[in-house]
């Protein structure tokens, strides 16, 4: 919401109140109370009319500090709000100085100056940003109502990232963001997962703790400054420091709820009926058969809308006319090694059988005359289960918990965006902050109820939309996207956003939703959504099954699936790195080097973890330009392509062509990258067999990694380190493993292995029981 007309004058009807001064305050154990009037206070004159702004800062957390502001004191808290993670027994530093009260949560602080009141973030001795004079403010409109603003400081050259799935561009400076959940597809500013929380490369966070509608105007009001205001008498946020961007985010996580690690079966490959066809056992049967036919490795099988009957989503009953023995088809389905999800929405039209029933028993959202609340978007006569009713949601729960029981294995939780704010919650909810927030309860309920059923290292989603929180029901997807290359780009970015948000792991729909692509663009498509961390072919009103495209297409699915089943003791481990930490598996450039700042901008590659960088190829002819940052000087600095061994000089720009059965898959220097032995199937033994693949070992800078099992368990690690021409390799808790040396040709002095070799280098196979290897380079 913009307020002002230029940088001087204010629009028409509004007037902003700011903290003048620190006229009075309280210091307790935790928290420092202000007391804000705002005008200076000449004379005791003054202090008779208001208003005077109340501020508490506190800490939930270290590195964590709390802004809580407000000008009428609101006693009553209206569901809902965001579930946090506090730490009850931490204590924050507060010292008074001159003129100055310094408030320390860990390494992060925040200097409030009396006379002027501005507030002065800082991690350590690094400034992080600022709320100057004037900048926050209590305000008041003609027409809308009363809102609470902020106004933080932005540096020279500093970039706003996150805020949610934004297609826009990546760095959010110059744009107008509004955090308020639509179905809007991905090609608009709209956005399924809005989440009131940025950061910058300037290394610190920012949340604003409030389910309902928030208005940011990132450089796009005050250029030098980052705007955040929410309707009503009170504003809540909170400013997050870290050593770095990934710490910045692991605290935020930490917060807000780390995200959940998905069963290793997840990773593989999704394949679904699409949306408007037509399909029955028959065309599933054939698809999932096909697959095999062509030695394609699928995991998992979806039925998408119409596996039930048409108006009547939902009702979660089986199509019979389709569908007659739905039981013993997917016994057949799961004998081939399959998993199963289904298509479900928190929606239940007025011809469901079930509509009655849930109106009946005051399951469904409902007007003020207490008649359920109906519309005919999406489905006729529709209304919308109510999610604060605990009835409601055994009920909700217990129609899934019938399909588990016929042999369904998750669930895709669609919609949840358009809830209405003209509605009445069984709870006395607010519907403005249910609108966001809706998301939350819904996949709340699915996921605890396949977390009871399968446990908690088992249950998976697949998810539209999103809040606060809603990360720790893994996984989303994109949404709605076209058949262009274009498009494909518009979904890296969301991507990349939502996982600068506290996101852990993202899906896209490989080659596009709506329309047909090209066979190109399915195969460049389909290596990009091969190397995500999880990848479905899902299409709207055709087939996504390869051979409807070409015969290359097949071969470029098998080719990519394999290998991602390959690296799944690599991308396990990253994704429990990210259920532990938060730090997303998928990463932009810039999280991951933070001070090489011509990643800044970079949006059209990603880190898969800490060690792979991906490239997607979004042209027709093949050529891809990418950035390779600069790790290091000297020797064996290069980063090195893993497929074809190609080693490229990092701080550099490439331009290159691939064929559709390659693309820029570049493993960072001194790195160890760890290999299966089953690239038919994503969940094995991944501590069996393991091949650790090491590239360009810096000089005494040991190279590590950690290996986990499927239950993401820690069970093997190895490291490596050279001096000079001399190398030891340290290895614990593997079982037949073997180290492959990328392109080193000639070694001597060999302990612990034999040598064998290999077109990538060369192959050490390690003897029985050893757990350390040494050799000389030559």
């Amino acid at each position: 919401m913009k307020f002002t007309d230029g940088f001087w004058l204010k629009r028409k009807g509004v007037s902003v109140y700011s903290p003048a001064e620190v006229r009075d305050y309280e210091i307790k154990e935790k928290t420092i109370i202000l007391y804000a009037p705002v005008v200076k206070i000449n004379h005791r004159g003054q202090t008779l009319q208001g208003p005077l702004l109340t501020l508490e800062i506190s800490s939930p957390a270290k590195d964590i500090i709390k802004i809580e502001s407000w000008h009428y004191k609101k006693k009553l808290t209206i569901f809902p709000e965001f579930e946090l993670n506090i730490d009850g027994n931490f204590i924050p530093e507060i010292e008074e100085g001159e003129g100055e009260i310094i408030f320390k949560s860990g390494k992060t602080s925040v200097i409030i100056s009396k006379e002027d009141f501005t507030l002065t973030y800082y991690y350590e001795n690094r400034l992080l940003t600022k709320s100057g004079a004037g900048q926050m403010g209590y305000i008041t409109t003609e027409d809308s109502g009363p809102y609470y603003r902020e106004q933080l400081d932005l540096a020279v050259g500093e970039c706003v990232y996150g805020l949610g799935e934004r297609f826009s561009a990546f760095v959010k400076n110059g744009q107008t963001v509004d955090i308020w959940n639509e179905d809007g597809g991905t090609s608009s500013e709209q956005s399924y997962k809005n989440i009131p929380f940025y950061v910058t490369n300037r290394g610190y966070g920012i949340y604003v703790n409030h389910p309902e509608k928030v208005s940011f105007e990132v450089a796009s009001e005050a250029v030098s400054r980052v705007q955040f205001s929410v309707p009503g008498e009170k504003l809540e946020y909170f400013v997050v420091g870290g050593k770095d961007l990934k710490e910045v985010i692991s605290n935020y996580t930490s917060l807000t709820g780390r995200p959940s690690l998905p069963p290793a079966w997840s990773f593989g490959l999704w394949l679904t009926t699409s949306f408007t066809t037509n399909y029955d056992e028959n065309t599933v049967s054939s698809f999932v058969d096909g697959m095999a036919e062509r030695d394609i490795p699928l995991r998992v099988f979806h039925f998408d809308c119409f596996w039930m009957k048409e108006y009547e989503w939902c009702n979660f009953e089986w199509d019979k006319d389709v569908f007659p023995d739905p039981v013993n088809m997917l016994k057949r389905l799961k004998q081939k090694g399959l998993k199963i999800c289904v298509w479900i929405n928190p929606y239940i039209s007025q011809k469901s059988k079930l509509f009655d029933e849930a109106a009946d028993n005051g399951y469904l959202i409902k007007l003020e005359n207490g008649e359920p609340w109906q519309w005919d978007l999406w489905q006729p006569g529709m209304g919308i289960v109510d999610f604060t009713n605990p009835d409601a949601c055994k009920w909700f729960a217990g129609k899934l918990n019938a399909l588990i029981d016929m042999g369904v294995d998750c669930f895709k939780t669609d919609f949840g965006e358009r809830i209405p704010v003209n509605a009445v919650y069984s709870n006395g909810a607010d519907p403005l902050k249910m609108h966001n927030y809706y998301t939350y309860l819904y996949n709340k309920v699915v996921y605890e109820l396949l977390e009871e059923r399968f446990g908690k290292k088992e249950a998976i989603l697949f998810a539209r939309s999103a809040t606060v929180g809603s990360q720790k029901f893994p996984v989303h997807w994109g949404g709605d996207c076209v058949s262009k290359y274009e498009s494909m780009g518009e979904s890296l970015r969301g991507g990349l956003s939502l996982c600068m948000s506290g996101f852990g792991f993202w899906s896209h729909d490989i080659s596009g939703f709506e329309n047909t692509a090209s066979p190109d663009l399915y195969k460049r498509w389909s290596a990009f959504g091969l190397l995500s961390t999880h990848s479905r072919l899902h299409g709207s009103s055709s087939y996504r099954v390869p051979w409807l495209f070409d015969e290359e297409s097949v071969d470029v699915v098998r080719y990519f699936s394999k290998l991602k089943c390959s690296l799944m003791p690599y991308l396990y481990s990253v994704a429990c790195e990210t259920a532990n930490t938060g730090v997303p598996a998928m990463r932009a450039m810039i999280l991951e080097f933070t001070k090489d700042r011509a990643c800044d901008y970079l949006d059209s590659q990603y880190m898969l973890g800490g060690s792979l960088l991906v490239a997607p190829v979004f042209r027709p002819d093949g050529t891809v330009d990418y950035y390779l940052p600069k790790v290091r000087t000297g020797e064996n600095a290069s980063w090195t392509n893993f497929l074809s061994n190609e080693r490229v000089e990092g701080g550099t720009w490439q331009y290159e062509t691939h064929s559709f059965m390659s693309l820029p898959l570049m493993v960072k220097p001194n790195s160890i990258i760890a290999a299966g032995s089953n690239e038919n199937v994503p969940d094995y033994n991944y501590l069996e067999g393991t091949v650790l693949h090491i590239f360009e070992l810096a000089e005494n800078e040991p190279a590590s990694a950690v290996i986990y099992d499927m239950e993401g368990e820690a069970g093997g690690n190895v490291s490596a380190v050279r001096s000079g021409n001399k190398v030891s390799i340290t290895v614990n808790g593997l079982k037949d493993y073997s180290v492959v040396m990328r392109n080193v040709d000639s070694i001597g002095e060999l302990t612990g292995a034999v040598l064998e070799k290999d077109s990538l280098g060369v192959r050490l196979v390690a003897e029985k029981g050893s757990n350390e290897i040494t050799f000389v380079i030559l």
